[in-house]
């Protein structure tokens, strides 16, 4: 599949550790409601007709690019799209979020995950979506797929929903381990199965949202959740080699895993995203030098003001560096940030 030729490959560069002009930036969940041209979108279509309509992903995916000097641009869509390929039912409430209304809650209930479930088929339209949106970019900067991973999948499944807790997940990590492993096994299979398909579509660098990680300690972590992870590194990198598909670069995100970023480093990532609890310096020094570190900005600290917020961001570039980084919040932007805060980050990353 050709695509048009890329003129900005500064965020590809710095995942790689090549050398780079300037620090490249994107910022999480830049395409949504924080947006008001979004919000308008919204208005007249429903959150899951949006991801799945190629037509309007890729709107919702363009809008952040058109208004922001961004590197990047990631594709509209919803982690809990591998949920419903497994036939489970996944709503957007308004006021409340994602609702699962019928969730896992014995090991029985893996049953009705529909295992034998063509990921590739079932989530077409994701593949569509990034093969539209990157040919509306026209080069302009790269486009970045994502997906969820499985314990933070597993943890929707289960709870219901979002959780301060998830209690009723980890639970299964203690009462049934047997069926947690291969709950996560279904779940691991299907991410690398939703990740090729998106690097076959054109997708030109690949995110695994490990969201949830903070809610594990380092045993419950190393014991069933970073298997899954590295299992996915390995297997998608082969199947993209094997494909003949131009080198992907692969970032992880574990919110919150802290405890595992030498693990991390060595998962077979080329990218680790940090949250915002996390200090560069001692991240650099226990991942070493050869990973490109990802962040790792307070998404509250954009609710400063415009001249504490570049002061913010400047000491955090500081401590990262230029090489082997590229500059994001510590986790995703806050649905009632204003679009001129996000103006001002960008803009004071630029100025380093």
């Amino acid at each position: 599949m050709k695509f048009p030729v890329l003129k900005n490959d500064r965020i590809l560069r710095a995942a790689r550790g090549d050398d780079v002009d300037r620090v490249p930036i994107w910022i999480m969940r830049q395409a949504g409601r924080y947006l008001p041209e979004f919000r308008e979108l919204r208005s007249k279509h429903d959150f899951f007709t949006i991801c799945q309509t190629p037509e309007l992903a890729a709107e919702a995916s363009l809008q952040p690019i058109r208004r922001f000097d961004l590197d990047a641009c990631i594709i509209f869509s919803d982690i809990l799209v591998i949920p419903q390929a497994l036939g489970m039912t996944v709503e957007m409430r308004s006021g409340v979020g994602p609702v699962l209304p019928e969730p896992l809650i014995a090991p029985k209930d893996i049953d009705r995950l529909d295992n034998t479930a063509s990921i590739v088929q079932k989530l077409c339209y994701v593949a569509e979506a990034i093969s539209l949106t990157r040919n509306k970019l026209d080069g302009k900067v790269p486009l970045l797929g994502f997906s969820g991973a499985p314990w933070t999948l597993m943890g929707y499944m289960i709870e219901g929903g979002g959780s301060k807790t998830l209690s009723k997940a980890k639970a299964w990590l203690y009462q049934y381990p047997d069926a947690s492993k291969h709950l996560l096994k279904i779940l691991t299979n299907a991410v690398v199965d939703y990740l090729v398909m998106q690097a076959c579509a054109g997708a030109q660098l690949l995110q695994v949202f490990e969201s949830s990680a903070e809610h594990l300690g380092p045993e419950l972590f190393k014991d069933y959740i970073l298997p899954c992870i590295r299992d996915i590194s390995f297997r998608v990198k082969a199947e993209i080699k094997a494909r003949e598909l131009d080198d992907i670069p692969m970032t992880i995100f574990a919110k919150g895993a802290h405890y595992a970023l030498p693990d991390l480093a060595e998962s077979g990532y080329d990218v680790i995203g940090l949250d915002w609890t996390i200090d560069p310096e001692e991240a650099r020094r226990k991942v070493g030098s050869g990973i490109t570190l990802q962040g790792n900005l307070d998404p509250c600290s954009l609710y400063a003001p415009e001249a504490e917020l570049k002061k913010l961001t400047k000491e955090m570039l500081k401590k990262f560096g230029k090489s082997r980084y590229i500059a994001n919040l510590g986790h995703g932007i806050y649905p009632d940030m204003k679009p001129d805060h996000v103006a001002t980050l960008i803009d004071a990353v630029h100025e380093v």
